[in-house]
């Protein structure tokens, strides 16, 4: 695996037109390599490229394809279960940066024969891709109209360059094609394995997590308000904007008076008027009646005043005693003092 991450988008793969033109008088289309759903989600929807996108493209230019040659050196773009079942699919291991070996070669030439001789009633194309759909792609696309077809490879070259809307870039590969030796055909009749047919029966749906997962995403972030009060989220056209909360019902609140009847109740009986008396009686909640009942009794007697001169003689009642003020002393009788020097009567 290179330094991306398993579960990365491949490198510059954004770069890339996703499908080129039908190669003109062959049954070749070449296209960068479709993603499974799992990585279009961390896409944006203008450029989600998968399966089922590939078969869009391609009804648009009335196109039916048939093998798809995968010849990335990797399984985690997609796998079968990816393809939709229309579809054959064969995969070929195919290191990146170096000429592809003669065995590689041969086997691209084996599967591209058997499916021309199986279709030869029909008009179905062969989708070729690795990464980007250009270096490695380009190379055995052209590989195959140099060696079997007999094209001359300045021809075969421009042909796919011009097909494909981005040019191999590989000089390694160019001087190959260009000024190196064909590579021999035998044994391209003998296939080495049959193509597996896609299971995907239908189109993948996208469900509210997977929504909130591609919203979340970083590209989909932003660092300002939204201007204007014209501003409705679409939520990337996933899911229709949800319908309107039903009003709530409306509730009377309570009257300030617990005992009076309300708009809507059942009326008061024969006889009855529309205000409730309390089963309090009348007189017990009159304020007045509580002063009139309060009037006839004693008044309560008066507390003594501070004073220095606190004394025995005070209050009659002994309202000193009862006193908060700890401490004073209590008063002495009179009776209870001795004369002791002699000089009690100054």
């Amino acid at each position: 695996m290179s330094r991306h991450k398993k579960n990365d988008i491949p490198d510059r793969w954004l770069d890339y037109i996703a499908v080129g033109k039908r190669l003109s008088g062959t049954r070749f289309i070449a296209f960068k390599v479709p993603l499974k759903q799992a990585l279009n989600f961390k896409l944006p929807c203008s450029e989600v490229f998968g399966p089922w996108e590939l078969l869009d493209a391609l009804n648009k230019e009335n196109q039916e394809l048939g093998l798809i040659i995968d010849l990335t050196f990797t399984r985690r773009y997609y796998t079968p279960q990816d393809i939709p079942q229309s579809l054959l699919c064969v995969k070929i291991f195919t290191a990146g940066h170096e000429i592809p070996s003669d065995n590689t070669i041969l086997s691209f030439k084996r599967y591209v024969h058997r499916f021309l001789q199986d279709n030869s009633d029909n008009d179905k194309l062969i989708g070729v891709h690795c990464t980007h759909g250009v270096n490695r792609t380009g190379y055995l696309i052209c590989r195959y109209l140099i060696d079997v077809d007999g094209m001359d490879p300045e021809k075969a070259v421009e042909l796919f360059n011009s097909s494909r809307g981005h040019a191999i870039e590989r000089q390694n590969y160019l001087e190959d094609l260009k000024h190196g030796p064909k590579r021999s055909n035998k044994g391209i009749a003998t296939c080495e394995q049959e193509p597996v047919r896609g299971e995907a029966v239908r189109r993948p749906s996208f469900t509210a997590s997977d929504s909130g997962a591609r919203f979340n995403a970083p590209e989909h972030h932003r660092s300002f308000a939204p201007q204007g009060s014209n501003h409705h989220p679409t939520h990337q056209g996933l899911f229709p904007r949800p319908p309107l909360l039903p009003t709530p019902p409306f509730h009377r609140p309570p009257s300030a008076n617990p005992y009076r009847w309300v708009r809507g109740a059942d009326p008061p009986p024969q006889g009855e008027s529309w205000t409730r008396r309390s089963p309090y009686q009348e007189s017990e909640w009159h304020p007045t009646s509580r002063l009139h009942k309060t009037r006839g009794r004693a008044a309560p007697p008066a507390l003594p005043r501070y004073t220095p001169r606190w004394s025995s003689t005070s209050s009659s009642d002994g309202a000193a005693e009862s006193g908060s003020w700890s401490r004073m002393r209590p008063p002495v009788k009179d009776t209870q003092r001795h004369d002791v020097n002699g000089y009690g009567s100054y």
